[in-house]
């Protein structure tokens, strides 16, 4: 059985398909988890400005290169542009901030974590900022080599769609909520026509996300949701595979090229969801899967109504 370990990027960039999410991770976690998950062969690590843990996850890596156990060429590296400085007047400064926090001299691929862009404090909408601005300033940043991929996070098919008629330097990676309940099987289909890759974030689900609460202090008001791990197709495949039911959702999303960046800061987790390149689920097993309820998206992202890239907008009830 082969089964490539990373994605090509439109630009000849490789990208793990499998990563460590490290969100809601307090600096001694992610420290640990970092450090658990690149010994077990991840080689790809996700975070964003607005995680707050930037610098313990620069900490990690930088005593793992000093140990000798990965070069930086060897690690990829994924952060992501908050709404604060999604201005392309700001887009630099926040950059360069993530990457002395991280310290290293560029990330592998950066991400507008939102398409709405917001004032320093968050406390107007900048609504004069389009998606085309926000990605004009980000192909100045790839110009500067400051980043060798770039990308877009939680934006809708319409905006990604005028971007690419724009864009000198194509949309790389778009990473979007993706899991069992959730597969976003038209906006995966119009990133494969753009050439995009397609990275999942909660690809298990995020039972965790009802305790998170943004940098300024807004506590989003996330409704509980169905879990994916006890979906009762997806324990039953995990008895017939031998394996977990995270390992089951994980290589279900992988078999159709997706990336996906587990959380987790449990050493056992963190290397039994990466145990999924050596079994392979069958075409029929996969077509189940597809074929799972879709429910509403767990991730609403309410600061954003009212903004005119709100990308929800016409699914707001």
């Amino acid at each position: 059985m082969t089964f490539s370990k990373t994605l090509k990027l439109s630009n000849g960039v490789e990208m793990p398909i499998f990563g460590l999410g490290t969100w809601q991770s307090s600096r001694e976690e992610v420290i640990h988890a970092v450090r658990t998950a690149i010994l077990d062969g991840y080689r790809l690590i996700d975070t964003a400005t607005c995680y707050q843990n930037e610098d313990a996850i620069g900490e990690a890596l930088q005593q793992l290169f000093k140990e000798g156990v990965i070069k930086r060429e060897e690690i990829f590296v994924t952060t992501k542009c908050w709404t604060t400085h999604l201005s392309p007047e700001d887009q630099e400064e926040g950059l360069r901030e993530s990457l002395q926090r991280l310290k290293l001299d560029h990330v592998d691929l950066y991400l507008a974590h939102m398409p709405g862009a917001f004032n320093k404090d968050m406390s107007e909408q900048r609504k004069d900022v389009t998606v085309e601005d926000v990605w004009k300033g980000f192909e100045s940043l790839y110009e500067k080599k400051l980043t060798r991929a770039i990308g877009v996070s939680n934006f809708s098919i319409e905006q990604i769609d005028r971007i690419m008629k724009v864009a000198k330097v194509p949309i790389h990676n778009s990473q979007v909520e993706l899991h069992l309940y959730f597969q976003q099987k038209p906006l995966v289909e119009a990133c494969k026509k753009h050439g995009i890759s397609v990275t999942a974030y909660s690809p298990i689900g995020s039972p965790g996300r009802v305790n998170f609460v943004l940098p300024n202090g807004y506590k989003p008001e996330w409704p509980p949701a169905p879990s994916p791990l006890e979906d009762q197709a997806v324990v039953k495949l995990a008895e017939k595979y031998s394996r977990t039911p995270a390992q089951i959702l994980l290589r279900h999303l992988m078999q159709h090229g997706i990336a996906v960046i587990p959380k987790s800061t449990n050493d056992k987790r963190i290397k039994e969801n990466h145990g999924v390149y050596d079994f392979e689920l069958s075409d029929e097993d996969v077509k189940k899967l597809d074929s799972a309820p879709q429910n509403e998206r767990m991730f609403w992202q309410d600061f954003l109504v009212g903004h005119p890239e709100d990308p929800f907008k016409n699914e707001r009830k």
